[in-house]
């Protein structure tokens, strides 16, 4: 993984054009960082995903946009932003916010499984992992442990209202 994200990937790059998620703070197209270069699921929120839409073969991560899949990490999904995820090499990536379930992987999925897309978005909430930028260069590599860095930050006290 570059600094740009993995090769090839659609969501790679060092900068990218602002979204219909961001247009509370930038107008739609307009340039910014790449924190989205990564999408991370867990392999056990999938399985759960998969349950909660009755697909027993469960889903393939592919037709869901991860870049990455790993496993035995509890709540993977509301790891806070600013964790750290570090291969075994030193590459790392950082966890920028949860990605929001999303109707487009419903569409992929209904060619697998007819009439079942549509339950995607309400199947997946809080469960479609979270979206990450590379921070050091590195070789990620299928079953790799990854060592967890989690943010040494006390809560906003607004947060503690919510």
């Amino acid at each position: 993984m570059g600094f740009d994200g993995f090769e090839g990937e659609d969501h790679g790059g060092l900068t990218r054009s602002a979204c219909s998620r961001l247009t509370n703070v930038h107008p739609e197209g307009t340039e910014l960082k790449n924190q989205r270069q990564l999408t991370v699921l867990s392999a056990e929120e999938m399985a759960e995903t998969a349950a909660a839409m009755n697909i027993d073969s469960g889903l393939d991560p592919c037709w869901v946009g991860a870049n990455v899949v790993l496993s035995g990490i509890p709540s993977l999904t509301i790891l806070p932003p600013g964790t750290r995820l570090r291969f075994p090499d030193g590459g790392t990536f950082v966890v920028d916010m949860e990605n929001g379930p999303c109707k487009y992987p419903g569409f992929i999925i209904d060619r697998h499984h007819p009439d079942q897309g549509k339950t995607y978005p309400i199947a997946a909430y809080g469960k479609r992992g979270f979206t990450a930028f590379v921070e050091r260069e590195g070789v990620a590599n299928l079953g790799d442990q990854v060592e967890v860095f989690y943010p040494q930050q006390e809560r906003h006290p607004i947060l503690q209202t919510l």
